[in-house]
């Protein structure tokens, strides 16, 4: 069933728990995810980023999930734009049926930021769509780092206030001191669940933990020994993720997980057997590893069962 993103994250937010919001690329990540979500009981958003939605075409991307979403009624979907870079990128969006969307100006200072928001929010929730914003630059936090820079790249709580009251927004994305990709720590991991706190009482709305993939050690060894290389690369701990849904995280975007765990059984079958060219040789194991990922996340965050 197709539903706005606030509709599983007000639920989330009451209920104090995760839920995954998981990105594809193509149609056998998306079933997939359908697929784990279906097993665990467990809502899910499904998000696109612009690099995704050029690669497949917005209409396919659409008409993908609205399939699966029939074939699934029971399994509450948000349609999510994963980082929105404009306003007019995500009335695209909107206009192709997304659910909900991501205008993220969060590079721009603060007052520049929360006017762009204003014009998404206007248009998207006169069509019943969800937006979701973000504030603060997403870079990691770092044993050296002083507390000037650290106040510079995370969230400010007060402004995170004004920001949702002014904005009226949706959901929003503080930065706390995770990154994008898989190399998110250079010591040892480190967020600021203090300030998430803070921001969660002074906000009181569904809270989002970008740059969330955790590389575990599972999906970390299959990949080293299918032959690639993560060089070294640190996620996001599990108790971390517990720990952020504690202090009022709700929506964890999930990405680089997905990627790895795919890939390391298409490079472990094409090394395996060389004279292998059935695609579906390799999709399918892939497809299998990814599912258990994406269902240990769903017991991990708290959704699963909640549907």
């Amino acid at each position: 069933m197709l539903v706005s993103g606030n509709e599983i994250l007000q639920k989330a937010h009451k209920e104090n728990y995760g839920v995954g919001a998981f990105n594809f690329v193509n149609y056998e990540m998306l079933s997939t995810i359908f697929e784990a979500a279906d097993e665990k009981k467990s809502p899910i958003i499904v998000q696109a980023s612009e690099g995704a939605i050029k690669y497949l075409g917005i209409d396919m991307a659409v008409g993908m999930v609205k399939i699966l979403a029939n074939r699934y009624p029971h399994i509450p979907v948000a349609l999510h734009l994963d980082h929105g870079t404009s306003y007019e990128s995500c009335v695209k969006a909107i206009r192709a049926g997304f659910t909900s969307v991501m205008i993220d100006a969060s590079h721009h200072p603060f007052l520049e930021n929360l006017q762009e928001t204003k014009r998404v929010v206007e248009v998207a929730h006169c069509a019943g769509v969800s937006v979701e914003a973000e504030l603060g630059r997403l870079m990691g936090i770092e044993d050296n780092i002083s507390v000037d820079e650290k106040d510079a790249c995370l969230v400010n709580p007060k402004e995170a206030e004004e920001f949702v009251k002014e904005s009226k927004v949706d959901f929003l994305a503080p930065a706390i001191g995770t990154s994008h990709g898989a190399f998110k720590f250079k010591g040892e991991p480190k967020l600021d669940f203090e300030r998430l706190i803070e921001v969660k009482r002074l906000t009181n709305i569904p809270l989002v933990l970008h740059g969330a993939s955790a590389i575990p050690n599972e999906v970390r060894e299959a990949f080293l020994q299918s032959g690639g290389d993560l060089k070294g690369s640190k996620g996001v701990p599990f108790e971390f993720l517990q720990e952020a849904i504690k202090g009022g995280i709700n929506k964890i975007n999930t990405d680089t997980d997905l990627r790895i765990a795919f890939m390391s059984e298409v490079r472990r079958v094409a090394n395996e057997d060389k004279t292998q060219f059935d695609l579906r040789k390799f999709f399918a194991p892939a497809k299998d590893f990814m599912r258990k990922v994406i269902a240990e996340r769903m017991e991990i965050l708290g959704s699963a069962g909640k549907i």
